[in-house]
């Protein structure tokens, strides 16, 4: 089954929260080149056509043009803290069902993973929906409309996992295929895994 078959009557919407700093990195980590294209663009790729609404939220004017280029949707703001960034995707969502957080700097995130994360909405539409690796639960987030509310106002500095510990009981997670779909590039070093894994066949 692929994410073609959730019920049509179902919107989907996705986040890529794009808008960190690169303490660690240096520079802008998102424009750095992973197997010979920007790191988000693999985000970009592997969200595609998965959903009703897409939307990028960036402090990063590069970023934005890169987006614009392809005709994504995106929210080019200078506020500071995380909750911020949700909140700004989140007033693009208010016609959603479910939105779906995906992070700018996990490039090996796979669409077959974001379309194991819809259905397992489609089947149970009350529960939030976490990626996992062995158990061990991480991003993307799919969350369902009663949820947006706790989105919208988070503390500050906080993200959607506020809202996903808050609620415990109604989390269920989806297995990812490989680690390496979880892993979110800090430093160049991490960068460098990403590259030398690519080269020589991720495991």
């Amino acid at each position: 089954m692929t994410h073609s078959a959730c019920r049509p009557q179902t919107k989907h919407g996705c986040i890529i929260m794009a808008s960190g700093t690169s303490t660690r990195f240096g520079t802008n980590k998102l424009i750095a080149e992973l197997g010979g294209v920007p790191l988000i663009q693999h985000v970009l790729r592997a969200t595609g056509g998965l959903y009703a609404r897409r939307v990028v939220v960036t402090r990063h004017s590069d970023v934005a043009r890169l987006c614009d280029m392809r005709g994504i949707e995106v929210v080019l703001h200078d506020e500071p803290l995380r909750n911020d960034t949700v909140r700004l995707g989140m007033e693009k969502m208010a016609d959603c069902d479910t939105v779906t957080f995906v992070q700018g700097d996990q490039p090996l995130v796979s669409a077959n993973s974001l379309a194991a994360l819809l259905r397992g909405a489609e089947g149970h539409p009350d529960c939030i929906w976490r990626a996992s690796f062995r158990g061990t639960p991480g991003a993307p987030v799919l969350f369902p409309s009663w949820s947006f509310d706790e989105l919208r106002s988070l503390p500050p500095g906080k993200g959607g996992g506020v809202v996903a510990k808050a609620h415990k009981e109604r989390v269920r997670t989806i297995e990812v295929s490989s680690k390496w779909e979880l892993f979110d590039v800090d430093t160049p070093d991490d960068l460098q895994t990403l590259q030398a894994h690519l080269e020589n066949g991720l495991k």
